[in-house]
């Protein structure tokens, strides 16, 4: 996995302050399920003085069913509201069934999918905070044919409490997964080195 690294104007090549080096090369160590496919992506530059970032789509029989991304953020001042230095900062749009969409208790579910995955993966953290959004689409007069369709929107960031930032990208990893509808992985099944590749281009 290669993750890319962003910093403001001015600090400078190669000037990275060592934590912010060591956090990114536990993420590039980060192992996902095969069915997602990562790819690092430009990190906001106004944030936060440093940044990495990367994206990742999960794939079922060639159909894209669910992306996300995830950002590193890191200010060596310290930031008040993050109560650190870096903050994880996610997100994740999945299709979903138009039935799931309506039950009130969605977004109470889709953040505990974070959480347990934090839990699971050994992530600790604090200050978590988020939102969850379900969009409906109907579909009407000269597309009254087209299905209905239903999206989960989630948004969601957390500080990390250590430089062990693999354990993070994988609990990402895995709310993307369960936001898809995959079942999860079975005990005593390893999961893969994070696929990258290129895009088709038409």
């Amino acid at each position: 996995m290669v993750v890319r690294q962003e910093a403001h104007p001015g600090s400078g090549a190669g000037m990275e302050p060592s934590e912010f080096r060591t956090a990114v090369a536990s993420m590039q160590s980060a192992r996902l399920r095969p069915e997602v496919l990562c790819e690092d992506m430009p990190a906001p530059q106004r944030i936060a003085p440093y940044a990495s970032a990367l994206s990742a789509d999960v794939t079922i029989d060639g159909d894209d069913v669910a992306t996300g991304r995830i950002i590193l953020l890191h200010d060596p001042a310290g930031n008040d509201a993050w109560g650190g230095t870096f903050r994880c900062v996610g997100y994740v749009r999945a299709e979903i069934d138009p039935e799931l969409a309506a039950d009130p208790m969605l977004g109470e579910v889709g953040w505990s999918w974070l959480t347990e995955a934090l839990a699971e993966h050994g992530a600790a953290y604090s200050a978590p905070s988020g939102t969850i959004t379900r969009v409906a689409t109907e579909s009407f007069g000269g597309m009254a044919e087209e299905a209905t369709t239903a999206q989960i929107e989630i948004r969601v960031s957390w500080t990390p409490d250590d430089l062990a930032l693999a354990a993070h990208v994988e609990a990402w990893g895995e709310l993307l997964c369960t936001a898809a509808g995959l079942p999860p992985v079975p005990d005593g099944v390893a999961a893969m080195p994070s696929r990258r590749g290129q895009r088709g281009r038409g």
